[in-house]
């Protein structure tokens, strides 16, 4: 029968396990009591030697002024020319709702696919002037044209710094962050001045004198 030949067979397997378990062999050479700095005391003993030679102090006084410069001269609005000639020419500020516009209630106000424009509710109060305030001669034009709207003028940059320009004007100057206004207009070359016109708005590029 198989029976009593798949038991010995089994019992050997047994009498086998017991090799298989670990055994201490000793030790196979010299060992060493790991020694090795973690990565958070050399960083901190770096740090330490920076602050006494006086390094750490510099190195924090650059990052500040980097920061401070980054602030004060945001980067240039690229693709932006001088304006060499005159150059008048429109733009609607009317949109489209792609969605209802509902009250607290869930009543619709204004229904998707109307067409409205801001300038029939709010009228542009001041003249959005945009220039380049690293050109000498946009900044004496920009200056000519907000005494001729006798102030009524919105300064807004391109380029430059508009903290050393509000200095030296002791007026609030803006800055067209990323180009977002500028290419909302379709303006391509500075200075240029944007009025209301009706219920639309009428853009200027001005050559600089």
């Amino acid at each position: 029968m198989r029976f009593p030949r798949l038991c010995v067979l089994f019992v050997a397997v047994l009498g086998l396990t017991p090799l298989t378990r670990a055994e201490n062999l000793g030790t196979i050479g010299p060992t060493y009591p790991i020694a090795e700095k973690s990565l958070l005391e050399v960083i901190m003993a770096r740090l330490r030697a920076k602050e006494a030679s006086g390094e750490l102090k510099k190195l924090e006084q650059e990052a500040r002024d980097r920061a401070a410069f980054a602030v004060n001269n945001p980067k240039p609005v690229s693709g932006l020319r001088r304006a060499e000639a005159p150059r008048t020419f429109y733009f609607d500020p009317s949109f489209t709702l792609h969605t209802n516009v509902v009250d607290e209630r869930g009543a619709v106000l204004f229904p998707a696919g109307t067409r409205k424009n801001p300038l029939e509710v709010v009228s542009l109060s001041k003249h959005l002037l945009f220039f380049d305030a690293r050109d000498p001669r946009q900044v004496a034009r920009a200056r000519e044209l907000i005494d001729h709207y006798q102030g009524k003028v919105k300064p807004i940059l391109v380029g430059g710094s508009y903290m050393d320009l509000m200095k030296r004007w002791n007026k609030q100057v803006f800055y067209d962050q990323d180009g977002t206004l500028v290419r909302k207009f379709g303006i391509t070359a500075v200075p240029a001045i944007v009025s209301q016109e009706g219920q639309r708005l009428r853009i200027d590029e001005v050559p600089a004198k």
